[in-house]
């Protein structure tokens, strides 16, 4: 394998076992990234059958497109922006709706170099939305340091581990 997720510093062993956890209990996955712009599909799809799992993603950079992909509510984004642990929830639940899978992955933050709209760089949120409507939320804190490429990386990390503890305990 040795792709995008060995590039980022994320196990290759990792992401093959969350794959084949995943798949084992004929759980898919949909993600909807902005902070990651993408990132985690792309290392979720260096394994070799993955289509099995990775129903789809939606790459929502833009904040008019969280809500309109991805069903994020307009008003909670005119109200906190599109940096903050709900807006990660619902990002995770509409790309689960809007892909038909069983888990979605949320990814929201501000990888820098500048804040955006008030929140620090190296904020971020990763909500993942499971059957049974369990939900996992992480965050990064606002370190004001650290690269574009550190800070992306931690999300993607931190989503697959999450991710890891949905597929050990759901079946």
């Amino acid at each position: 394998m040795s792709g995008v997720g060995a590039a980022i510093g994320v196990s290759d062993a990792a992401v093959v076992d969350l794959i084949g956890a995943l798949a084992a209990r004929g759980l898919t996955l949909a993600t909807a990234e902005s902070l990651t712009g993408g990132l985690l599909t792309a290392v979720l799809t260096e394994v070799p059958g993955s289509s099995a799992v990775v129903r789809g993603g939606l790459v929502v950079y833009a904040t008019d497109l969280k809500h309109e992909l991805a069903d994020v509510d307009r008003a909670l984004l005119d109200r906190l922006g599109p940096v903050d642990p709900e807006v990660a929830v619902q990002l995770a639940r509409g790309a689960r709706q809007r892909c038909g899978a069983d888990v979605g992955v949320g990814l929201t933050g501000v990888a820098g170099p500048d804040p955006q709209d008030g929140v620090p760089v190296g904020t971020w949120f990763c909500a993942v939305v499971g059957p049974g409507a369990r939900q996992e939320l992480r965050s990064g804190e606002p370190t004001g340091a650290g690269t574009r490429e550190q800070i992306r990386s931690a999300a993607v990390g931190a989503a697959i581990e999450v991710l890891a503890n949905i597929a050990a305990t759901d079946s």
